[in-house]
């Protein structure tokens, strides 16, 4: 069978909130998913994610707007009509039933035959690494043994679609990092569209070839996790997608293809241009710690500041170093040097590469 993409137009979905009265959960929505592509929609609790799978899914029913998979307008067909797996944060399993039972669930519901389910159980469970797990219940398996199980069910039923709510959630931090590898790679084993919902920014640009980053029941900005990290629409999406530095700054001059800036008395000439930058326009520059460089030295041209904490990583040191008013984080790799708590340094900016945002934007 072959991958199906997944369109949502224009969808929006209320409820109704017993202090705030009617509230959009998602508001006029729109997105598509690729065939065979894994999409992720990120964002902090409440942004709309979840109920924007669900509409997907067939659970919750879009107020206005239409869902499609494949060709298909699914809006209206129920849940158990739409061809799809899903995987939930709790797994979701049944305790009284063995593992065999929990996967061979929705081909008995199909009404496949006896001896088809045997084969397509037996090998799902080896897909996932469970092969001889059939006999075992629910409450004899590890996190990541029923994470496992759930994966198993969603895609034994050979769904068009699969649907992922924070899967990994319920896992310990080592365990998650292994479990988002295993779970990518069978997402493109199988060539099956999926959309992947996660509050967690690491994972989704870990597993993701594409993703949505919503707020406030909208879509803020989408695309790769590179473009998101490099060109943030906006304060919310830098700050969301890995950490970040917002300074602020005046533009001076934007001449020969390069914008002239003054950081707190520094004069720092960017190559390139932005439409945000406009001369005597104040303007946020998006600096990510690990592209600051720190300098102890007396010879140093830079921002003078002070180090107010250091935390050693092994492969790099974690500083806060006080600039100003302003608190700002600086990774350091492989540092030659090592700075104190109190310390003064120079703080040096890169003269490329930093995105450019309208000053005083939230």
């Amino acid at each position: 069978m072959s991958a199906v993409g997944i369109r949502v137009e224009r969808v929006s979905k209320q409820f109704s909130h017993r202090v705030k009265g009617l509230v959009y959960a998602v508001k006029d929505v729109s997105l598509a998913v690729q065939p065979g592509e894994l999409l992720t929609l990120l964002g902090p609790s409440g942004c709309g994610k979840t109920t924007t799978l669900r509409m997907i899914a067939g659970f919750e029913r879009p107020d206005a707007g239409r869902v499609f998979i494949g060709e298909q307008d699914v809006t209206d067909l129920m849940a158990n009509q739409r061809n799809i797996g899903f995987v939930f944060q709790n797994y979701a399993l049944f305790p009284h039933l063995t593992v065999f039972e929990n996967v061979a669930y929705g081909l008995r519901v199909k009404r496949m035959a006896e001896s088809e389910i045997g084969t397509a159980v037996h090998d799902v469970l080896q897909m996932v690494g469970l092969a001889g797990y059939d006999r075992q219940f629910p409450n004899q398996l590890s996190g990541g043994e029923q994470q496992r199980v759930a994966l198993a069910r969603a895609t034994v039923i050979r769904p068009r679609v699969l649907l992922f709510d924070e899967p990994l959630s319920n896992l310990d931090a080592k365990l998650r990092v292994h479990m988002r590898r295993e779970l990518q790679q069978l997402q493109k084993q199988l060539s099956i569209t999926a959309v992947y919902v996660t509050h967690d920014q690491e994972e989704a640009m870990a597993i993701s070839d594409r993703i949505v980053v919503m707020s406030h029941g909208a879509i803020a900005q989408e695309g790769t996790a590179e473009s998101l990290y490099r060109q943030p629409a906006s304060e919310f999406v830098a700050q969301f997608i890995g950490r970040t530095n917002l300074l602020t700054a005046r533009v001076l001059s934007v001449e020969a293809g390069d914008t002239v800036l003054e950081v707190r008395g520094m004069r720092l000439r960017l190559s390139g241009q932005s439409p945000h930058a406009q001369p005597g326009r104040p303007v946020r520059l998006v600096v990510r710690p690990e592209v600051l460089t720190l300098d102890g030295s007396d010879r140093a041209t830079g921002l003078p500041c002070t180090v107010s904490s250091r935390m050693f990583l092994g492969e790099k040191v974690e500083y806060h170093v006080r600039v100003g008013e302003d608190l700002v984080q600086v990774t350091s790799y492989n540092p030659r040097s090592v700075f104190a708590p109190g310390q003064a340094v120079t703080l040096t900016l890169p003269t490329e590469g930093i995105p450019l945002l309208p000053g005083g934007t939230t």
